[in-house]
């Protein structure tokens, strides 16, 4: 039976990742840095294994992932557990996947280990979540059998945001401006972000969205040939994330899933044309598990097509992936040939 390290196994999303991984027959190693919620979660699973590491110590992040085939990194702020992770993986020889939405975190993976994993044969996939990996897989699966686009747009639509204390911390920890893809590069979001407004589908409707540039852009950019990329998002949410007082999550069933609701519209735009793909469900943080753990459970199968930092649209059938996940909540739909008007103003 396949093992995966699950660092940071005791946090919010790496609850779900575990849960997901006992679910679909994987055994999880339960690791991070925290010894008293390391042993707290041990007692929830006594089956498991639990192995105590940090990132400021490689013979104990080697020790964690001693017979693993894989790794996936839940531990935040990703700009100080991502690069360590990945050096003890790629010494290991095993793939390595994480929930990052950091954009430097996956530009310094596929910056400094891409030629090292496509050697080693192994994988290395950055925000492989629902920040980064889902909207990847939507770009994909809209441009479909377009060699190139003029643009892609993508829109998220929240009903609510109640941010985990990791999201808190890693904002506040991730000062670094944050970039579009224009003109055939990365350039540094506008200051103020700009507006518009965006025709989402149900049950969402017509709202005002202000750029939001995440790690979709990095993931994206990585493979698919549109000159312009740009993000956005509703403003309820920001609202909340930004509110210091806006509680955390709260589980509304026996899978700890909250009551949020979410929509991920992409539009790509090719001459006069547009494309348009969507997924929808309930809670970014809960959906997160099952985009990881498919893509962890893919690549030990061997279902990729290449090794090497990538992305998930890039070594996966995108449309395929995604209807895998109906199963998890996920509603995802494409349209072809849609009118201009698509997307709003």
């Amino acid at each position: 039976m396949k093992k995966i390290t699950v660092y940071g196994a005791y946090g919010h999303t790496g609850r779900f990742v575990v849960a997901e991984l006992l679910k679909r027959g994987l055994t999880p190693i339960l690791s991070g840095r925290d010894a008293g919620k390391l042993n707290a979660i041990g007692a929830k699973y006594p089956g498991l294994e639990v192995r105590k590491a940090s990132v400021d110590n490689p013979s104990s992040l080697d020790r964690s992932l001693n017979g693993a085939a894989a790794v996936i990194n839940c531990a935040g702020p990703f700009l100080d557990t991502a690069i360590p992770i990945v050096k003890a993986a790629v010494k290991a020889r095993i793939h390595y996947l994480d929930v990052t939405a950091e954009q430097p975190v996956a530009l310094a993976l596929f910056e400094q280990f891409a030629n090292i994993a496509r050697d080693a044969g192994t994988v290395i996939m950055p925000a492989m979540a629902f920040y980064g990996g889902l909207g990847d897989l939507l770009a994909t699966a809209a441009v479909g059998n377009w060699p190139e686009v003029d643009e892609i747009r993508i829109a998220v639509a929240l009903d609510s945001w109640k941010p985990t204390l990791g999201t808190r911390i890693t904002g506040q920890r991730n000062a670094a401006r944050r970039f579009i893809f224009s003109n055939n590069r990365l350039e540094f979001l506008a200051d103020p972000a700009p507006t518009r407004t965006w025709d989402f589908p149900e049950p969402f409707g017509t709202q005002d969205v202000v750029g939001l540039a995440l790690a979709e852009i990095v993931t994206i950019s990585r493979h698919l040939c549109s000159p312009e990329i740009h993000p956005y998002m509703n403003l309820l949410p920001l609202t909340d994330l930004r509110d210091p007082d806006t509680p955390a999550p709260t589980a509304v069933d026996e899978s700890g899933r909250s009551s949020q609701v979410f929509l991920m519209d992409v539009i790509v735009t090719k001459d006069d044309k547009k494309r348009r793909a969507t997924a929808s469900g309930r809670d970014i943080y809960a959906i997160t598990a099952p985009i990881v753990v498919e893509a962890t459970e893919r690549i030990l199968k061997g279902e990729f097509k290449t090794s090497g930092a990538v992305v998930a649209g890039e070594i996966f059938d995108a449309e395929d992936f995604l209807f895998a996940l109906s199963d998890s909540g996920l509603s995802f739909k494409t349209h072809d040939e849609l009118s201009n008007t698509a997307g709003g103003t």
